[in-house]
């Protein structure tokens, strides 16, 4: 059982072994990836007990990433293995200053077996959060319907809902249908974590204190407007910060920053912090993700998070 829960698809990623244009890259890593897998691990690693919903093939892959998810602390008890369907992958490229662009092979998964009657109550019932991102309903329009439930489910139990819109338009079909389908999610959400081209597609403004004002009137608690090196805003009832950028070393692998900024936050929130605080704890983790190649590699733990804000002497491990 688990405080905050999670629902999407978990690939394994295949990271180059040599930056620059994908069709010149020989060689590749393995490694394991996902938005909401990487919130999972995000959470875990800062101490929240986490659990993730989803499927995986029945294959060797399947097998690395249910390992390595367990291996994070991540409950692990609704996800299930699925015989003749393949785990899902992608292939990523990392150009000289630090931008990526994906490559999915997503369609037709072990998680395309899911159904809404899939999902347990009682798993809802126990939890305090659920989070979910617009990456999973954007695969296939076969997912609607069970994050539908899902949002149903976590408000017939008072779970706070947290959402990303994490728009990745080369999976949805237009924009129109990206912004019909997350729209609709937004009456069910008490915690927005988006970026400000995100908002616009959404709401057609890219003026910060309007994107908030107008996510409030979906119903929205906690808004935060992620910035990238600009830092972020956040707004909570009448609260308004500008929370300025944490200093971060080299940027090498932007993937996975907003993850790790969306745990920072709810971190927060879930330990009834200031605004303030949580807003600059959730820069500092999204400031040191950058610095790392991986989707989830750089995702610090809590004590790594203090040290890097000058709040905790190192410690030796």
């Amino acid at each position: 059982m688990a405080d905050i829960i999670t629902i999407g698809d978990g690939m394994v990623t295949m990271d180059p072994a040599t930056k620059g244009p994908m069709r010149f890259v020989n060689s590749f890593v393995r490694k394991v990836g996902g938005a909401e897998l990487n919130f999972a691990v995000g959470c875990a690693r800062l101490g929240l007990d986490v659990g993730w919903i989803s499927r995986l093939g029945k294959d060797e892959f399947g097998r690395v990433v249910k390992k390595f998810m367990a291996s994070e602390g991540v409950d692990m008890s609704q996800v299930k293995f699925v015989n003749d369907y393949p785990t899902a992958l992608n292939f990523k490229e990392i150009l000289e200053d630090g931008s990526a662009r994906i490559f999915y092979y997503r369609q037709g998964t072990a998680t395309t077996t899911m159904t809404p009657d899939d999902l347990n109550p009682d798993y809802f019932k126990q939890a305090k959060l659920l989070h979910i991102t617009g990456v999973f309903p954007a695969i296939a329009e076969h997912y609607i319907p069970i994050m539908q439930r899902a949002l149903e489910l976590a408000k017939e139990h008072n779970l706070l809902v947290s959402f990303d819109p994490n728009i990745r338009l080369r999976l949805w079909k237009s924009k129109e249908a990206a912004r019909e389908v997350l729209t609709s999610f937004l009456p069910y959400v008490d915690i927005v974590l988006t970026g400000i081209d995100e908002a616009e597609l959404l709401l057609g403004t890219n003026e910060p204190k309007k994107i908030v004002e107008r996510f409030y009137q979906y119903g929205a608690g906690y808004v935060s407007i992620k910035k990238g090196k600009d830092g972020s805003v956040g707004a909570y009832g009448s609260e308004y910060i500008e929370s300025p950028p944490v200093k971060e070393r080299k940027v090498v692998d932007t993937v996975g920053a907003g993850d790790g900024y969306d745990a920072g936050f709810i971190y927060g929130v879930m330990n009834g912090w200031s605004l303030e605080r949580t807003l600059k704890f959730a820069n500092t983790i999204g400031a040191m993700v950058v610095s790392v190649t991986g989707d989830n590699e750089g995702l610090p733990y809590y004590e790594d998070v203090l040290m890097y804000m000058g709040e905790m002497e190192y410690i030796e491990r």
